[in-house]
């Protein structure tokens, strides 16, 4: 067993450092779609209204 992984600690080193890069990019699009962001440029879109709604107004609390 000690054999093996010393003949392939290489590749299991480079496996891991992927793995790693992977769960960070799956982290960071999950959390852009929770705050209803997206990665692409959706300014020049004629559908971007669509997919993302008019920005919502923000509520000011009342004057006494």
């Amino acid at each position: 067993m000690l054999l093996w992984l010393r003949a392939n600690l290489g590749t299991i080193c480079i496996c891991a450092v992927l793995a790693g890069i992977l769960a960070l990019i799956i982290r960071h699009l999950l959390r852009q779609k929770r705050q209803h962001k997206c990665s692409c440029g959706c300014s020049a879109c004629p559908n971007s209204a669509i997919c993302h709604g008019a920005p919502k107004a923000q509520k000011t609390p009342p004057r006494l």
